[in-house]
C-alpha cells in the first residue's frame, strides 16, 4: 500500500497533474483538522488545489522524509518547498486498492520568527486564564 505514497511524491516532484490525480480515489474526503472550513470531496478540488499550486510555484519540490502504514491506513511527513512556500507536517491517509481514498492533513507554513516554547506556552495559559475568567463571569452561580 505504500506504493501510492511513493507515486504520489514523484507525481508532485514531476508536476504531473494527471499522475498525481491517479493516486486519489474517485470518492476522495480531505480534512485538515485543524482548519474545518478547507475540508472537500472529490478529485475535482485536488485537480483545482494542485494545477493552482504548479502555477504559482513552478520551483514546487515536495520531500518525502517517512512514511509508514498498518493496513488501510497511511502516515506520511511531508516538506513541501518553493521561492515563497516553506511547508511541512503529516498527512495521515486512507487507502483503498492503492489510492487515496480520505486524508487528514496537519501541513502548516514554517516559522522561522516565530514564538520560542516558553513564548507559545506563555500564550497558551494567558489565553486559558482570560477563558476562566470570562466563564466565571458569565456563570451566575
Amino acid at each position: 500500500m505504500d506504493m501510492v505514497i511513493e507515486r504520489l511524491r514523484e507525481a508532485l516532484n514531476r508536476h504531473d497533474l494527471e499522475a498525481m490525480l491517479e493516486c486519489f480515489d474517485p470518492d476522495y474526503q480531505s480534512e485538515q483538522p485543524a482548519h474545518p472550513n478547507r475540508g472537500f470531496g472529490g478529485k475535482e478540488q485536488v485537480s483545482k488545489n494542485w494545477s493552482g499550486m504548479f502555477e504559482s510555484f513552478p520551483d514546487f519540490e515536495a520531500e518525502l522524509l517517512r512514511h509508514t502504514s498498518d493496513g488501510e491506513t497511511a502516515w506520511s511527513e511531508w516538506h513541501w518547498r518553493a521561492a515563497g512556500l516553506d511547508v511541512a507536517g503529516t498527512i495521515i491517509m486512507g487507502l483503498r486498492k492503492d489510492r487515496i481514498l480520505w486524508a487528514r492533513l496537519y501541513m502548516e507554513p514554517i516559522e522561522e520568527e516565530g514564538e520560542d516554547i516558553d513564548e507559545a506556552m506563555r500564550t497558551t495559559f494567558e489565553r486559558g486564564r482570560h477563558s476562566d475568567s470570562g466563564s466565571e463571569e458569565a456563570d451566575p452561580a
